[in-house]
């Protein structure tokens, strides 16, 4: 990203009253943020849900001076800007509506991995806890998962650290700005992951470090997961709040079950009671629930498209297949650049003839 347009993408991202919903609605009509701008000044600006608090906002914007110290503190600690206009921003994150127009990001993960699990958890970790993060994770080695969580005191920490153990990809998701590591006795375990996985912030480096930061920072592990994990959890805590989003985004969440008198089995037991987390016991139920064992793609004939009379359309979908494997309904839709609604029609239609077959999670393969 040029210095120009990532000049006027910070200053967007710190404009008062504009969210990252409204930021990236902006973003889609006028293409890029120094377009916004120039537009607000001219008072041209007529976008759905963008009122006059929101334009004058953005007219009032006078932060410059701020936004050009934060461009040397990414460059003299040579961190990398991902945005909603990069290959390398997640994929799974820009279906999130709310997720991030930008992070910084150091490290050499790739954001995009097939397989990128979240493991969160309370503070509060008990044994019990830390054999299951230990468990879940040594089975899961040898399908090679990016794990991504928090970097927090218990479940979180623990499943970096077991991550790492067993060779593993892992990403922290930080509530702070790339100034500190919090908290400070994980700095260690934050240099670790920087040589395989790496760390993850919205946050600039003279944010203040707010407890509403670190919930915020909960849309961006749940978003570019394709499945939550929830370990251990108090009736309240960050993690039900993450499972909460997942939720919300459609994706997988699964929960640990305990005792019904342990404290920090009870959100864990009340997310399965509501429906709103799968029950596991092991690895294997995550591997069953999630399809992983069948992702050894089975080999396509190159010449069915020969002898199946397909629309255009059902030919786009059926080349996308075949090149990329299982995809979801909202992953094929942004790659076809197709409605959603129209998509699921014409996979309807492709499933009632046999050539695509339909997967829990809102995934589809060929036959």
């Amino acid at each position: 990203m040029d210095t120009d347009a990532l000049y006027y993408l910070l200053a967007l991202q710190k404009v008062k009253n504009i969210g990252d919903i409204s930021a990236k609605k902006l973003l889609r009509h006028f293409g890029s943020a120094k377009a916004i701008f120039e537009a607000a000044k001219h008072n041209d600006i007529d976008v759905q849900d963008i009122g006059t608090v929101m334009i004058h906002s953005l007219k009032q914007f006078n932060d410059w001076q701020r936004v050009s110290d934060e461009i040397k503190y990414i460059e003299q600690h040579h961190l990398k800007v991902v945005s909603i206009f990069d290959d390398a921003y997640p994929y799974r994150l820009q279906h999130a509506p709310d997720g991030p127009i930008l992070f910084f990001y150091q490290g050499n993960a790739d954001l995009n991995h097939s397989k990128t699990i979240s493991i969160v958890g309370t503070r509060n970790m008990t044994s019990y806890g830390k054999r299951m993060v230990m468990e879940i994770i040594e089975g899961l080695k040898d399908y090679q998962p990016l794990i991504v969580s928090g970097l927090a005191y218990g479940v979180d920490v623990e499943a970096h650290v077991q991550a790492l153990k067993h060779d593993l990809p892992t990403i922290a998701v930080l509530g702070h700005g790339f100034q500190r590591i919090y908290p400070s006795i994980h700095q260690k375990i934050a240099r670790q992951m920087l040589e395989n996985g790496g760390l993850i912030s919205e946050f600039w480096h003279t944010d203040p470090v707010d407890r509403n930061n670190f919930l915020k920072r909960n849309r961006i592990v749940a978003g570019m997961s394709e499945a939550v994990i929830i370990i251990e959890s108090g009736v309240k805590g960050g993690a039900l709040v993450t499972a909460d989003i997942a939720n919300s985004y459609n994706r997988d969440v699964f929960a640990v079950p305990g005792r019904s008198s342990d404290t920090f089995s009870k959100g864990c037991n009340n997310l399965i009671k509501n429906n709103k987390a799968a029950l596991i016991t092991d690895t294997q139920d995550i591997i069953n629930l999630l399809q992983w064992q069948e992702q050894k793609l089975k080999p396509v004939n190159p010449q069915l498209n020969l002898f199946v009379d397909l629309t255009d359309d059902e030919q786009l979908i059926f080349d996308l297949l075949q090149a990329e494997g299982k995809m979801s309904l909202d992953e094929m839709a942004l790659k076809l650049e197709m409605p959603v609604s129209k998509l699921a029609q014409i996979l309807l239609q492709m499933e009632l003839n046999n050539i695509v077959t339909s997967l829990p999670g809102k995934l589809f393969e060929l036959l």
